[in-house]
């Protein structure tokens, strides 16, 4: 057969109804005549059947949630850590999770957005810095499905699960501050999100609760959200007489280490670097990486349980859970000594 055989082809080729057929495929076909299962499963390996899924859920009759995960990128540590989280979940309830990774491009996440609205979909956990929630809610318009926000827009209205990025702003200055730095540098991104604006702003308004001096428009420096972002920073980093430097996230501050490594720049003896997120690969990298952790897997877990409540009980109110950040100190931060 050259197209895809399907259950009526099976059931057709043994001459038996596609009931018999979906039972025996399914484990439940004992009341059946051995020749007639084995007809069956050699017909099934012959052809290398793949049961259709949805034909499956309405012939069995099996409500199979299915919800969908949109992130901006999940090749990202942090947003990989997240997914994990969330199917850590989804094994344990026996959902099915649609992972879109849409590389930060809105059109895309539009896009995947409106797909898996079509795909009558239970639930969406939804990361995007530019999706609001008017354009979410235009785009679930007349259908009832749960959402969870996540990560940068928990600046929008709606049910979420969120960290302080404000305090862990506060944690980075303070740890800094505690070391005797005195000229410190904030590497931000070209984009600032809430979330990282609410870095910047914790750090920030440390620093000058301090009585340090912080100016945004000499002590900020803005790149790409990347680790390449990171390493071309590392000139004006170097270049910028800091003795310590708060970045963004983890993916940054990995960069600006290579970077600043290449610059014969020693880190933390001539400069301390504190990054964000706490990722898996902080402890790998030369020197291990201070940082804010977030409890990122647990973030997942999170989001995934309070969307399969909301599937249950669609009524709901908002939903709002935080989830704790603190200080990982390591070895890119030391106390500043005057040469």
């Amino acid at each position: 057969m050259g197209k895809k055989v399907t259950i009526r082809d099976i059931a057709r080729l043994a001459g038996v109804s596609v009931t018999t057929v979906s039972q025996v495929l399914n484990g439940k076909g004992n009341r059946f005549s051995k020749s007639t299962r084995e007809k069956i499963l050699k017909l099934r390996d012959e052809y290398q059947y793949v049961p259709d899924f949805h034909a499956r859920s309405l012939i069995m009759r099996e409500n199979i949630n299915t919800i969908g995960v949109l992130v901006p990128n999940v090749s990202e540590p942090f947003f990989g850590t997240f997914v994990e989280g969330v199917q850590q979940v989804t094994r344990q309830e026996k959902l099915i999770p649609l992972i879109f990774s849409a590389n930060r491009d809105p059109k895309l996440e539009k896009a995947y957005l409106e797909q898996m609205v079509e795909r009558s979909i239970d639930g969406l956990i939804i990361a995007s810095a530019r999706m609001t929630t008017e354009m979410i809610n235009q785009a679930l318009i007349n259908r009832e499905i749960p959402y969870i926000l996540f990560d940068r827009n928990y600046d929008q209205v709606g049910t979420r699960v969120q960290t302080d990025d404000y305090h862990g702003g506060q944690l980075a200055a303070q740890h800094l501050a505690e070391l005797g730095h005195r000229k410190f540098l904030y590497l931000g991104v070209n984009h600032l999100t809430e979330n990282f604006k609410q870095r910047l702003a914790g750090f920030k308004d440390s620093l000058l609760a301090s009585h340090l001096s912080f100016n945004e428009d000499r002590d900020v420096l803005h790149t790409e959200l990347s680790r390449q972002g990171g390493y071309k920073a590392a000139q004006a980093v170097a270049e910028s007489g800091a003795t310590a430097v708060f970045t963004a996230n983890d993916d940054i501050a990995m960069g600006l280490l290579r970077g600043l490594r290449e610059l014969k720049v020693r880190v933390p003896e001539d400069i301390s670097v504190v990054g964000y997120d706490d990722i898996a690969l902080d402890e790998y990298v030369y020197p291990q990486l201070t940082t804010i952790h977030q409890p990122i897997f647990d973030l997942g877990v999170g989001a995934a349980k309070i969307l399969l409540d909301r599937i249950e009980n669609k009524h709901q109110s908002e939903q709002v859970e935080h989830f704790p950040v603190r200080l990982i100190r390591r070895e890119s931060t030391a106390p500043y000594h005057m040469v």
